[in-house]
């Protein structure tokens, strides 16, 4: 039930009892007034009680927060979120996983963290009007994840042009493709371009003749 139509003696009255079948904090609701209450004539003849409407204001960042909480909750993990504001992008959202177990959360090169960010993301976007992106680091994976895949491009691009043959990387996710793609962007001696279907889509590094 997310949104309850509750009457009482007063206003706040009201408020307290939707907000109570709800089983939510005043800050998590939207509350409409539809009708103040009056005790009439000598408090006694034409009474009205006050009506309110009280909706569950929808916080996707909050419930993506939730969600990942329920998700180790059911893990064999100790694992604590905190989310990370970015005050240049509203619409992005980056969650931190803290945790001891960090192999079972990030998995094969990061398949498992993917997968969570992935599950999120739909979470967090099933009922708002903007696309909020969403990101899911474990303490500072992306970015050493990042740093190995540039290597590894700049390394294969090397491959490609003293061999003359194209190079043909693992499969990838998306993101993790644009990371090699922009890598080798200013590259002059090499053309980048991925081919195959999802999830075994894959990066092609190859020599341009001259």
């Amino acid at each position: 039930m997310d949104v309850i139509k509750q009457e009482a003696k007063t206003v706040e009255e009201a408020i307290r009892l939707a907000l109570k079948k709800l089983g939510i904090d005043r800050d998590d609701a939207d509350i409409n007034i539809i009708e103040e209450g009056s005790k009439g004539l000598l408090g006694l003849i034409g009474t009205k009680n006050a009506v309110v409407e009280v909706k569950h204001k929808y916080n996707p960042v909050k419930i993506g927060k939730e969600f990942l909480e329920n998700v180790f909750n059911n893990m064999p993990v100790d694992a604590s979120i905190s989310l990370v504001e970015d005050e240049t992008n509203s619409e992005q959202v980056l969650y931190n996983i803290n945790s001891k177990d960090l192999g079972i959360i990030i998995g094969h090169r990061g398949e498992t963290l993917d997968a969570i960010q992935y599950l999120t993301s739909l979470v967090v976007n099933k009922k708002t009007e903007v696309y909020y992106r969403v990101l899911i680091d474990a303490e500072g994976y992306r970015d050493r994840r990042k740093k190995t895949l540039e290597r590894l491009a700049k390394r294969l691009a090397d491959k490609a042009i003293s061999t003359g043959r194209k190079v043909m990387l693992e499969p990838m996710p998306p993101h993790e493709r644009r990371i090699i793609h922009m890598t080798l962007r200013k590259d002059s001696r090499v053309n980048t371009y991925s081919e195959g279907k999802e999830p075994f889509r894959k990066v092609m590094i190859e020599r341009i003749q001259e």
